[in-house]
């Protein structure tokens, strides 16, 4: 598996600050959260993971490369 560049990295840390909203779009994962599901970021790991405390209690982490989300704190 190929990480992503430090510049990756640092661009997806800002598109997605910890505390913004997300909601999720795809994941292929048996114990993925339904999708629609919003969840608080609480961080960006060194592989571009999203990290995500989802709002039914999830903490599966946004896998960069593989899942989906979308910022969504500016919907109302």
């Amino acid at each position: 598996m190929r990480f992503p560049s430090k510049e990756i990295v640092e661009r997806i840390r800002r598109q997605y600050p910890a505390g913004c909203r997300v909601e999720l779009l795809r994941m292929d994962d048996m114990q993925a959260p339904p999708i629609g599901t919003k969840g608080i970021v609480t961080g960006v790991d060194d592989t571009a993971s999203i990290l995500v405390n989802w709002d039914n209690g999830s903490g599966l982490n946004v896998v960069y490369g593989e899942d989906i989300c979308r910022r969504c704190d500016d919907d109302r």
